[in-house]
């Protein structure tokens, strides 16, 4: 084959079902900054940070926050509210 010759493929169908499976497995990363400026001032940042994936893979990334939320997990240990003046 020279280096004129190129092999190329068709495109592949893939389901909705393939597109989610592999998200899920291998996780999806969306980062972004959204700054507004005036004058060269600061106005406002937003910071967009979202991750797509399996319970099982974000557990292996180290994200388990759920674990310990009262609210999501009937395992976690519930503490009382803090008193008034601590």
């Amino acid at each position: 084959m020279t280096s004129q010759q190129r092999i190329v493929q068709g495109p592949r169908n893939a389901t909705l079902a393939d597109v989610l499976d592999r998200v899920l497995d291998k996780g999806l990363v969306v980062a972004g900054d959204i700054k507004i400026k005036l004058l060269d001032v600061e106005l406002l940042t937003i910071q967009v940070r979202l991750v797509v994936c399996s319970v099982d893979k974000a557990a292996e990334m180290g994200i388990d926050f759920w674990r310990s939320d009262p609210h999501l997990s009937s395992l976690a240990r519930r503490e009382p509210p803090p008193a008034l003046g601590e």
